[in-house]
């Protein structure tokens, strides 16, 4: 592989120097004398979840036993949707925070757990509060309720004044929109029956605008927004809508893509109206992530049996 981490995971850590004015980019990232990452905050669906969906035997969205985390800590199952460690839990390592991102659901979370940030990311969870009922999850208005009882826990550890800055120089990250897409409009076709692809993206930026408001109004000044991934070409979504040679489902992609041009526009627009200190940013994975599907071989080796196989 090129470099330590995964291409996407490497340009989120590039985008953070930008996010905090930094102008180095080396392997462990320097932050520059008058800036601070105290935590990381993450929102979102199973791209970023560490485990808070682990007791919801109702939801079919799990990720809590094998072959999941096999190449984890002791080779066990965490509630991650992976192997191994997630995206979460590399921007904190990357960041010198901790080493992993625990989530908020952890029965044991310590202060210093509090004190340097925790994940409420949900896997099954979308914009759409619909998508989140076809999981059997929690919408993301929980996800929304979970912070403000994590920040009375922040102000009893650390008092008023430093959750205050806590809040602000935090990054927090919001990943979501791959299951309104995939799942919500075109799998199970739901939305489909009442809005076209234009009218649902619409419907998603609404509720994407909402949050960011709702986490700005509760003291976080550093938002990193991140837009839809190229979803039609995910091993799954090929078999589906990709025809018998599983290309790219380009319905989910275009999709996708006026998804992200008005969620830019959306986030450019609040951020024009608020103070100058906030900063409040789109981050598009779709192209990075692109080039990846379609340049395979400049990012590592290609092993094409592993790619065909629709485990997501």
């Amino acid at each position: 592989m090129k470099g330590r981490y995964p291409s996407t995971v490497s340009f989120l850590l590039f985008f953070v120097h930008v996010f905090l004015w930094s102008s180095t980019t080396e392997a462990r990232i320097k932050l520059p004398a008058n800036k601070t990452v105290p935590a990381v905050i993450i929102f979102g669906d199973s791209i970023v979840d560490t485990g808070n969906n682990n007791n919801n035997l109702l939801s079919p969205a799990r990720s809590n036993f094998p072959p999941y985390g096999r190449d984890f800590r002791g080779g066990k199952p965490t509630g991650r949707y992976s192997n191994g460690k997630v995206p979460s839990d590399l921007l904190v390592d990357e960041l010198g925070i901790k080493e992993l991102l625990p989530p908020y659901a952890a029965p044991k979370l310590t202060p210093q757990d509090v004190l340097t940030g925790v994940c409420f990311a949900v896997g099954g969870v979308g914009y759409d509060p619909l998508t989140s009922k076809l999981a059997a999850v929690p919408p993301l208005t929980d996800q929304l309720e979970k912070f403000k009882e994590y920040i009375e826990k922040l102000k009893v550890i650390a008092g008023e004044e430093r959750t205050k800055f806590i809040l602000a120089n935090s990054v927090i990250f919001v990943v979501l929109s791959s299951n309104d897409i995939a799942n919500t409009y075109f799998t199970a076709r739901v939305r489909s029956l009442q809005y076209d692809v234009p009218a649902y993206t619409d419907f998603m930026v609404s509720h994407a605008s909402e949050f960011v408001k709702a986490l700005f109004e509760l003291g976080t000044r550093r938002i990193a927004v991140l837009g839809a991934p190229p979803i039609g070409c995910v091993p799954s979504q090929r078999t589906l809508g990709g025809g018998i040679e599983r290309n790219c489902y380009e319905q989910e992609n275009e999709a996708a893509k006026l998804f992200n041009s008005k969620l830019s526009a959306s986030l450019d627009s609040f951020k024009s109206n608020v103070s100058p200190d906030a900063r409040i940013v789109y981050v598009d994975i779709y192209y990075p992530l692109l080039d990846i599907i379609q340049n395979p071989t400049q990012y590592g080796k290609f092993v094409r049996s592993i790619c065909l196989k629709s485990f997501d």
